[in-house]
């Protein structure tokens, strides 16, 4: 399937994946409409030549008289802080959200949709994990939201003839990143390059791929599988400790400070500490990132050091 000449919704189209997602569609000769509340977008970020709705999604008419246009959805709109003192209403948001949006599709006869769901799905998985790892286990609410939209859009798929791409991220990084470990180190070196607290013990270690790679393989994915429900891990075979991004952005910034550490083996409540995605399904359908997990993270970190400069 092409994506060239399509009518495309993107949910969260300001936001840091979405306004990269928007731009590479419309490159791809795709028409866009941007769908964002901006509470954690920038409109400033959504290109000219896509059409932009601001709306909250998690009201039910947000999307009446939008979609009648519409051949394809992507879904990235979403409450994304992992710790937040308001668990239950993220998950009611995240979930409402979808119902809202799925609703409004059937209304329009609207039947493809691509979902950014999340590694966290799988909790403290043994890894690499594979797509059909069980039990799934998420331990925050955000992988518990992210698991239960994946219910409601399978639901649909096999019963009311939905087709979706359900994408399990690991961390994605690059230009216009926020409120995430690479941009928060940046500013507190900048604010004290003598010393740098981390949060846990350091060792944490994941996965990081860059946003391009995350495209990538979002449109391939889209282009050349077509069950009812395809889920695929987006990821790399490589991971990065907080250890390593805290050298790489010092090293970025020619700096060399002392390291100090809040303890403990997560930085938060429902941080997973270890996560590495199996990307076998996916290397199957004929695709592999293109950077590391360091060269992500260090590619990401000179971007993000000129934007906020």
């Amino acid at each position: 399937m092409s994506l060239s000449d399509r009518n495309v919704l993107v949910t969260g189209g300001a936001g840091f994946i979405g306004s990269h997602l928007t731009e590479r569609l419309l490159a791809d000769g795709a028409s866009v409409t941007v769908v964002d509340d901006l509470s954690n977008g920038d409109r400033d970020r959504v290109p000219d030549a896509a059409e932009f709705l601001e709306a909250d999604l998690t009201e039910p008419d947000a999307l009446e008289g939008h979609l009648e246009e519409i051949d394809l959805v992507f879904h990235l709109a979403a409450s994304k802080h992992v710790d937040t003192d308001r668990p239950h209403g993220q998950f009611d948001d995240n979930t409402q959200m979808t119902r809202n949006l799925l609703e409004a599709m059937a209304d329009a006869g609207v039947t493809e949709i691509a979902y950014t769901s999340s590694s966290t799905v799988y909790g403290e998985a043994p890894r690499p994990t594979p797509e059909d790892y069980a039990p799934l286990e998420p331990i925050s609410a955000y992988g518990a939201s992210k698991l239960a939209d994946e219910g409601l859009l399978s639901a649909r798929a096999h019963s009311h003839d939905l087709t979706v791409w359900n994408f399990r991220f690991a961390n994605v990084v690059g230009p216009r990143l926020r409120g995430a470990v690479i941009p928060d180190f940046i500013e507190k070196l900048r604010d004290d390059p003598e010393t740098l607290t981390i949060l846990g013990d350091g060792r944490q270690e994941k996965s990081y791929l860059y946003v391009e790679d995350c495209l990538d393989a979002m449109l391939h994915v889209v282009e050349d599988s077509d069950d009812a429900m395809n889920t695929y891990n987006l990821g790399t075979r490589t991971t990065t400790s907080v250890d390593r991004i805290a050298a790489i952005v010092a090293d970025e910034l020619a700096l060399d400070p002392a390291f100090e550490y809040t303890g403990g083996d997560r930085g938060w409540t429902g941080d997973v500490p270890k996560m590495r995605l199996s990307i076998e399904k996916l290397s199957a359908l004929g695709w592999e990132p293109r950077l590391s997990s360091d060269e992500a993270v260090r590619q990401a970190t000179r971007e993000i050091i000129e934007e906020l400069r």
